[in-house]
């Protein structure tokens, strides 16, 4: 049984289709990435899952539970944290106060103090920067506390939306260096990203969505190989 199902859901923005019976399929340990344009509607799927948005019709299931009367602080309590687009981070609240607020879920002090300990392992400039404000933060520093942050909540599935945004060329092999050791570390991934050549070269499966729809889904590598995602995404002739 799939961890995550996603089984033809329609999901709407007030009058506006954003999702049109997309299906997709999420293997414990794997890391799942879609990529498609902007407005395909890959955030969109990623509200969807984390309950942020309920589709219309259609099903999200995670480990064999229906998530849709759940509302979206309780899908956070089931194993799924997201690392949203733009980071979203709190941007008044210090470094490690943003590091508390993401292991709100949680009550094991010992374990929550563990998992501080490795997000400062895996994230050295956070625990350089513990006391700043974290609006004050780099662009990349920012994108490391939004990921350390969803860490702390010791998330199963971790959904990741744009984590190479807007970042240095260098920072973001090193945010996708990270992605492969917290996914060998056990966290499930589903990633979007515009970055498609980055993305497929670290996740086994991959979607493509095209305005709500999925029009082709295949092995990483057999997406890398497919000629219209070449042209579209990897900017090959």
């Amino acid at each position: 049984m799939p961890m995550l199902e996603l089984n033809d859901v329609h999901a709407y923005y007030g009058n506006i289709h954003a999702l049109k019976g997309i299906s997709i399929t999420v293997e414990e340990g794997e890391i799942v990435t879609l990529i498609g344009a902007n407005g395909a509607g890959k955030t969109t799927t990623l509200r969807t899952i984390t309950g942020l948005l309920k589709p219309r019709t259609g099903s999200v299931i995670l480990d064999g539970e229906d998530l849709a009367p759940y509302p979206a602080h309780k899908i956070v309590y089931k194993g799924v944290a997201m690392v949203p687009e733009g980071r979203g981070i709190f941007s008044k609240l210090t470094v490690r106060e943003n590091l508390d607020m993401g292991a709100f879920s949680r009550s094991d002090v010992d374990g929550i103090k563990q998992d501080l300990e490795r997000a400062y392992e895996l994230f050295p400039r956070l625990k350089e920067r513990e006391s700043q404000i974290s609006g004050t933060l780099s662009g990349g520093e920012q994108q490391m506390l939004a990921t350390a942050r969803a860490l702390m909540a010791r998330p199963r599935l971790m959904l990741m939306d744009e984590p190479s945004m807007g970042l240095a060329p260098v920072l973001v092999e090193s945010v996708f260096d990270i992605i492969q050791e917290i996914n060998k570390e056990g966290t499930t991934i589903l990633l979007v990203e515009q970055n498609a050549h980055m993305a497929l070269q670290i996740a086994q499966r991959g979607y493509v969505l095209q305005t709500g729809e999925i029009v082709l889904s295949d092995s990483a590598d057999g997406l890398r190989k497919d000629p219209m995602v070449q042209k579209a995404y990897l900017g090959m002739e």
